[in-house]
């Protein structure tokens, strides 16, 4: 993607900070999200994408212990320190409120420490400013450092470049990669920007009620199942990613109801009849 640095190479990733095997959060007498295993390594941006209300943010405060779930399990490193960018930050704007006592809202921090976090995501100059005249990316680099101040393992980041225009959406994902360099940190990532997502995260898992497919990138998005999701939408984040190699990576074969896929940095998990889509009834 133009405007997007990357290194070209895997990055090193260490030991699991988060593990889920099987998860599945029930609501109303109905699962929101169920089976979902992922694992979230230190080192590691792993990405969350699907449709709306396909259970991202929901998988995410599960992962994290913010809403209980009601199958599977869930295993955290010990000691695991989160910092944590919600999908919406609600605020009343006409409170005197300014960056340094946001940044201090959950517990006290130095002035030395408020200035170090902001300055490492390129908002120093911000640090007496009331959020009220802050603009959309300014208040999303605020919270970012109010997210990494306390030095987490792992960051979880839901849609953290809403309100943003594209250039900042851009720039805001070079420096989350930035973060993730700095600190050795695990990323959880939840966005929709497939464009831009899809170039510098390292494992993507897809889904949309559970996990429609996971693996590479580079290699999801090329999925039949990711394609069926996001069309035409999906079919130019293909575009983005196409490589040639010395093996064909779309061919599939169907195994014991599921769909196998010869690549081993892909897998691909079958629609379950519970939240199948009426096109997925009609076609089976």
């Amino acid at each position: 993607m133009v405007g997007m640095e990357t290194d070209g190479s895997r990055h090193q990733v260490g030991p699991a900070l988060v593990e889920a095997r099987g998860l599945g959060v029930r609501r109303g007498g109905g699962w929101i999200v169920h089976d979902i295993d992922l694992t979230v390594r230190r080192g590691e941006i792993l990405t969350l994408i699907g449709p709306n209300g396909g259970g991202k943010t929901t998988t995410a405060k599960a992962l994290l212990g913010l809403i209980a779930h009601d199958a599977g399990s869930v295993v955290r490193s010990p000691a695991l320190k989160v910092g944590y960018v919600p999908q919406r930050f609600a605020v009343e704007w006409s409170l005197p409120l300014d960056v340094p006592r946001l940044m201090q809202l959950a517990r006290p921090f130095a002035d030395a420490e408020i200035a170090r976090a902001l300055e490492q995501v390129g908002a120093a100059h911000l640090i007496n400013r009331q959020l009220k005249h802050l603009s959309g990316g300014e208040l999303q680099r605020v919270l970012l450092a109010r997210a990494i101040i306390g030095r987490p393992d792992l960051l979880v980041l839901d849609e953290p470049v809403q309100g943003v225009d594209y250039p900042g959406e851009i720039a805001l994902y070079n420096l989350i990669r930035e973060i993730r360099d700095s600190l050795g940190c695990g990323i959880l990532l939840i966005s929709h920007d497939l464009h831009i997502v899809m170039a510098g995260t390292d494992q993507v898992v897809c889904v949309n009620g559970h996990v429609c497919c996971s693996g590479l990138p580079d290699h999801v998005v090329g999925n039949a199942e990711f394609k069926r999701l996001f069309g035409a939408k999906g079919a130019s984040a293909l575009a983005v990613y196409h490589h040639v190699h010395d093996h064909s990576h779309d061919h599939t074969h169907t195994h014991g109801g599921g769909v196998a896929s010869h690549d081993p940095d892909i897998r691909v998990h079958p629609t379950d009849p519970a939240t199948a889509t009426a096109e997925d009834r009609d076609a089976g």
